[in-house]
């Protein structure tokens, strides 16, 4: 007891005494703070960006050095200066946690010659300690100034634009920030920067989580430059709004009305109040289907699989396992997963699909399917049914999944199948029915398969995931609505219902535009693909064009050999596929007016 009154004695007297200097302090700090994001920015731009000479390391070690200790005694005299202390340390973990990182890795560089550091450095393959310390100060800086950049990020929030518009303008800023990373010369393994359109044509498809590529992911890029690439389709595949809107809720402002309407456009949710709800969910979902998947893939790669050192399998590892759970299909293999001690390796593969589909589900049906709250009700009350757009989702994936590969099977058997045993066979058909729907990898030669097996495939491209995934396409409910609304015109029903319930017309009527966009998108794209890269067969341009909508990223192989206006035409195709052929139109549409009043009922011919 006398303890807390001379705790609160002191506190009071502190308080006190720097209350007339609080406000000069703090307004400093703010700008002190500025300098040191700025200075840590540049001097990790230059190291990450850039190939360095050990001299030149070593002033960016002592750069980073002098900006940790101003960082660390700014945060101190922050900590000081914070009348509710408690607080200032629960809104500020990440800068804690540096500080923290700070004063462990002085107190063992000091007193223990950084033998637990220097070991677990040795295990993940860097050289030396120094490499093992740049590397992560440089992501948990990075981790930092991106903090930084989203709290600036919630003016979303009172930006007088479309939701629409808004999400667009997400992924736009998304694709440049990535397109300028990627020509830095540290991103590649040749001198020079990359090309502007090649990087601009990976960004593209990283950040729209397509997959086709100009140039070999796997010897094109360094690892910094494969470690870009990851984090755009990781960002990509979530979303940029997911992201800001996530960390936002961990701020003072929260997540504004216009952040909410974007995240229930986004989510597919059915509020405002419930798309808020399922974004910490489906951020914790994602963390654990990711680790789970990483950690499955980790254990399951062959023996003819050499990776260089233990940080090489890591990262191949969380490379691919985040790959697949975004759809991104990017692989660090040269020929995908049908490489050379790869394409044998079935529970690889199953695994990889498996992921993937859970991705392609929905994050609002994984949430139904998954979520400990719901499991527990349901084991408590059989009764209880998933919710129609989960059904929907499941139902139809799993319709598509197993037709096409029983499809798949039997056009390619005596093809592409004819060297495999039936359950090898059958493994490989499943993969490729499940990568079709918007994945992108591959276990075998796609330029190899049979005109019809094409067919199917882009069929499947272009119906896609399902609505609220990261994958594209016109999504399965689209397609389900689509086929209810032909069978209910059969039967000259006039009215829409599904498992006991009503479907209103305007339902129908953007399953109808989504399709009617994404059909005239392909077939201009195809059109103009047909003009400008005439040397190509139409199958090819057509799976081509397909893919990039769909957001798909198989390719016959023509992708790198396409003329800079067809790279121009799938760069278009990836990105409005991506954002949604709706979300573009209603982002192009002008205000709408209302009319109260109608007009009298026509009658057509039509058929």
């Amino acid at each position: 007891m006398k303890f807390s009154k001379l705790k609160n004695a002191v506190t009071e007297w502190l308080n006190n005494a720097i209350y007339n200097s609080r406000s000069a302090v703090l307004n400093t700090l703010v700008s002190l703070k500025a300098f040191i994001w700025l200075t840590a920015a540049v001097l990790l731009f230059f190291v990450f960006g850039f190939e360095t000479e050990s001299n030149e390391l070593e002033q960016v070690f002592l750069g980073l050095d002098v900006v940790l200790i101003i960082y660390f005694f700014s945060f101190l005299i922050r900590l000081l200066y914070e009348f509710r202390r408690t607080e200032f340390l629960k809104s500020n973990k990440l800068e804690a946690f540096l500080v923290f990182i700070i004063i462990l890795n002085t107190v063992s560089n000091y007193y223990f010659d950084n033998q637990l550091i220097k070991y677990l450095a040795e295990t993940l393959g860097f050289k030396n300690y120094q490499d093992a310390y740049l590397t992560f100060i440089t992501f948990y800086f990075l981790i930092l100034i991106v903090y930084e950049f989203i709290k600036a990020s919630t003016v979303l929030s009172k930006l007088k634009t479309k939701p629409a518009r808004t999400f667009i303008y997400s992924f736009l800023l998304l694709i440049a920030f990535g397109t300028g990373i990627l020509m830095l010369p540290a991103m590649s393994v040749k001198e020079g920067s990359m090309p502007f359109m090649d990087a601009l044509f990976t960004s593209v498809s990283a950040s729209c989580v397509t997959g086709l590529i100009v140039v070999d992911t796997a010897t094109y890029f360094t690892m910094k430059g494969q470690f870009v690439i990851m984090i755009l389709f990781q960002l990509g595949g979530l979303g940029i709004i997911s992201f800001t809107s996530f960390f936002a809720t961990f701020l003072k402002s929260g997540v504004g009305i216009k952040q909410q309407l974007m995240l229930q456009d986004f989510l597919v949710s059915e509020s405002l109040f419930s798309a808020k709800g399922l974004l910490r969910k489906i951020i914790g979902i994602t963390l654990v289907i990711e680790i789970i998947s990483f950690l499955l893939i980790f254990f399951s790669w062959g023996e003819n699989v050499v990776f260089n050192s233990m940080g090489q399998k890591i990262f191949f590892s969380a490379f691919h396992a985040v790959s697949a759970f975004c759809n991104a299909g990017f692989s660090l293999f040269t020929n995908g997963l049908f490489e050379d001690g790869v394409a044998n390796g079935y529970i690889l593969h199953i695994i990889i699909a498996l992921t993937l589909i859970l991705g392609g589900l929905g994050f609002s049906s994984i949430k139904d399917l998954f979520s400990r709250k719901n499991l527990k009700d349901r084991f408590q009350n059989p009764w209880k049914d998933w919710n129609l757009s989960t059904k929907i989702a499941v139902y139809t994936s799993l319709v598509l999944l197993v037709s096409g590969t029983v499809v798949f099977y039997l056009l390619e058997r005596g093809n592409t199948l004819s060297e495999q045993n039936f359950i090898e066979s059958l493994i490989t058909s499943f993969f490729q029915s499940a990568t079709a729907r918007t994945a992108g990898f591959n276990t075998v030669d796609i330029g190899a398969l049979r005109t019809p097996t094409l067919i199917v495939i882009a069929f499947l491209m272009f119906i896609g995931a399902s609505s609220g995934s990261v994958g594209g396409g016109i999504k399965t409910s689209t397609f389900y609505l689509l086929i209810v609304s032909v069978f209910a015109t059969l039967r000259g029903r006039l009215k829409i219902e599904i498992d006991r319930k009503f479907i209103p017309k305007e339902l129908l009527f953007k399953a109808l535009s989504i399709f009617f966009f994404a059909a005239s998108l392909n077939l201009i794209g195809i059109f103009i693909l047909t003009i400008t890269d005439s040397d190509f067969t139409l199958m090819q341009l057509i799976f081509e064009e397909v893919s990039a909508f769909g957001t798909v990223g198989l390719s016959t192989g023509i992708t790198a050999d396409l003329s800079f206006a067809g790279r121009t035409v799938i760069i278009l195709s990836m990105f409005i596929g991506r954002v949604g052929t709706l979300t573009f139109a209603l982002a192009l549409s002008s205000r709408k007016s209302s009319k109260s009043y109608k007009y009298p009922k026509a009658h057509l011919m039509v058929g």
